[in-house]
């Protein structure tokens, strides 16, 4: 079982990231591999109440790949944490499979409370680089989080969101789901908010354009109007 599962993460590391020129070069030398490996151990020793020894597990593998994974967060299979340092994955956090995590991302607390306080990650979702994913949210399957993005809000699957806070952009449709570098759309989709604002700037300069072109037609029709 333990060697189906390194098997399959092995070869998902192979298959998403072009730089990963080998199997043993993926195995010693990618930190996201090493922690979600350390993190089979840490959850196990905290699945049988081994509360402290589990903490401990999992500050040293915060210590040797500086992913802070809490051990009793629930990892699905074949999750990828490219680069890796700066990802914190909280205690209540629930991630499906094949999902892929850029670095510094945070599935973080949106206030203090008790019970489930950490994000649920549906399967094949894709969160970019120093994206906050805060509070006890779901994020649907197939959902892409863009870079930098603070989402506080249930993302529905097959949505992209961008911005701060997180807002939905247009996204093409597919057949099937495709991988979208640091959760970005593939084509030019901007911050909705971006996008009004430039809606606003295009329809400004077309006003002032027509003003423009008033007060030529006015200061030509004087003299005729003197005559």
């Amino acid at each position: 079982m333990a060697f189906m599962f390194l098997r399959d993460l092995v070869r998902t590391y192979r298959e998403r990231d072009p730089a990963a020129r080998s199997s043993l070069e993926v195995v010693f030398c990618y930190p996201g591999l090493h922690a979600v490996i350390w993190h089979q151990l840490s959850h196990a020793l905290w699945c049988r109440k081994i509360r402290f020894l589990a903490r401990f597990s999992s500050h040293i593998a915060r210590w040797l790949t500086g992913i802070e994974i809490h051990p009793a967060a629930k990892l699905g299979r074949r999750l990828v944490i490219d680069h890796g340092m700066g990802v914190v994955i909280g205690e209540t956090a629930e991630i499906g499979d094949d999902c892929y995590f850029y670095h510094q991302v945070t599935l973080g607390v949106a206030r203090t409370m008790g019970g489930k306080r950490h994000p649920t990650i549906g399967n094949n979702v894709i969160i970019g680089a120093g994206a906050k994913v805060l509070g006890p949210i779901k994020v649907g399957d197939n959902a892409r989080i863009g870079s930098n993005a603070v989402v506080v809000d249930s993302v529905p699957a097959d949505t992209t969101v961008v911005g701060i806070p997180a807002r939905p952009v247009d996204r093409r449709l597919r057949r099937q789901p495709e991988f979208d570098p640091y959760g970005m759309p593939c084509d030019d989709s901007l911050d909705p908010l971006l996008r009004d604002l430039e809606g606003l700037r295009t329809e400004l300069s077309e006003l002032e354009a027509r003003v423009g072109r008033l007060s030529t037609e006015q200061a030509r029709s004087r003299p005729a109007a003197a005559d």
